[in-house]
């Protein structure tokens, strides 16, 4: 018990604060406005750091991937295993919001009347190809320095992290710089979130009270439908990826092995510190130590297929509440590639839970101040999402073995087992 509430702590405070803050506002109703103040100085806190937090963090990580260059076909096996349960995931959530829309009837109008500027000013039509050049670069240096740019200042984050990483020795001091400013900044950011409760309980608190508590259903309505995803992922899909990697006697390796990995992911709430357990259960399943060691490592930064499925659900309830055109082919497209972005790109970055949101605020122009309504949704979709992000890896170096070393790899590694 111990050991989850330490897990927890953060999470359960964070929780906590937002319940209160969601009954006073509903108990006081629009006088409760006056704490608000205290929620935007949260709010710009986090839009303070933002800018830099993307830059040296995204910078770092890259300039710092030099050593990965040996892992040859073991490293494109993951790169494939890894987007395609990707796009799964964010086809099936895009799915389930399709068939049990998060905000449902609630009457939600209200809301466009609080917050202003949530649409990005009309622009005169543009072509396709200049369209992207404005979606991924800016006309001046400076116009990066903006958090309505998050995603053209990754872009330049990433080609100076590559830069960084092809200089070799001659760039490594600028490698440790960057490593250190993200260190920094981190713990400015683990600062300023000991103010989160109070932040965002007052904000919280000011939107309960503007809207009346029918947007509480939205949020409950997006906790049935992501756990009702995660199952079918979890026993469905997970289930299936281990047939595809090796048949029946896959599915049987992979449920004998699969629950320590599981519990320690719902305990914890961190893939991280489910690397030990799921190193343990794939070796045990028959994967390869190499490839093991590996795949759950980097997956435990980089795939993460239940923040996929959230980003989905924080895309599509921004969408819904403000009666956002989600039927066209360009509307789910986009949808489903900010999703893959969000959860399988901005995963492997430090704080990129934060910075993912930012990104979804930005490339579809909502304002800044809808922030804390999808900060709530990673709240509480917080546990499943681990399990997800976290056991998806046992059966993803599962794939990535069939991929290395064919079909025949599991009755391989029996053998040798009992052999042994």
């Amino acid at each position: 018990m111990k050991r989850f509430l330490a897990s927890y702590k953060s999470s359960l405070i964070l929780l906590g604060a937002i319940i209160i803050g969601g009954i006073a506002g509903s108990i006081i109703g629009p006088d409760i406005a006056v704490v608000r103040p205290f929620g935007d100085l949260f709010l710009n806190l986090l839009f303070m750091i933002i800018v830099p937090l993307v830059f040296f963090s995204i910078t770092s990580a890259i300039a710092n991937m030099s050593e990965m260059k040996r892992l040859g076909k073991i490293m494109v096996s993951i790169v494939i295993v890894f987007f395609i349960t990707a796009v799964i995931s964010a086809v099936l959530g895009m799915a389930g919001t399709t068939i049990m829309n998060p905000i449902g009837d609630s009457d939600v109008s209200a809301i466009k009347e609080m917050m202003t500027n949530t649409e990005v000013p009309d622009t005169e039509d543009v072509t396709l190809l200049s369209q992207l050049v404005n979606t991924f670069t800016v006309s001046d240096f400076s116009e990066l320095l903006s958090r309505q740019h998050i995603l053209q200042l990754i872009v330049f984050s990433v080609l100076v992290g590559l830069a960084t990483a092809m200089a070799g020795e001659k760039g490594r001091p600028v490698a440790q710089l960057l490593t250190s400013a993200t260190e920094v900044l981190m713990k400015v950011v683990k600062i300023i979130m000991y103010y989160a409760p109070i932040g965002l309980g007052c904000y919280f608190a000011a939107i309960i009270g503007e809207l009346g508590p029918q947007i509480l259903e939205g949020y409950a309505r997006s906790f049935v439908l992501y756990m009702i995803i995660s199952i079918i992922y979890f026993f469905g899909f997970f289930t299936l990826y281990a047939f595809i990697a090796a048949g029946k006697d896959g599915i049987r390796a992979f449920w004998m092995n699969v629950l320590p990995p599981s519990v320690t992911a719902i305990a914890t709430c961190s893939s991280a510190a489910c690397i030990p357990i799921n190193l343990d259960a794939t070796k045990k399943i028959g994967v390869p130590d190499d490839i093991a060691e590996t795949v759950i490592p980097l997956g435990a930064n980089t795939h993460k297929d239940g923040s996929v499925i959230g980003g989905v659900l924080k895309i599509v309830f921004l969408f819904s509440l403000f009666g956002r055109d989600m039927t066209s082919v360009s509307s789910i497209l986009s949808i489903l590639a900010v999703s893959f972005l969000v959860g399988a790109v901005m995963g492997a970055i430090p704080g990129g839970g934060m910075i993912g949101e930012m990104l979804i605020l930005t490339v579809f122009g909502f304002s800044p101040e809808v922030l804390p309504l999808i900060a709530v949704i990673s709240t509480i979709i917080d546990i499943p999402a681990t399990l997800l992000n976290s056991t998806g890896n046992t059966v993803c170096a599962m794939l990535v073995t069939r991929l290395v070393e064919g079909k025949n790899w599991l009755k391989n590694a029996m053998s040798k087992t009992a052999d042994a």
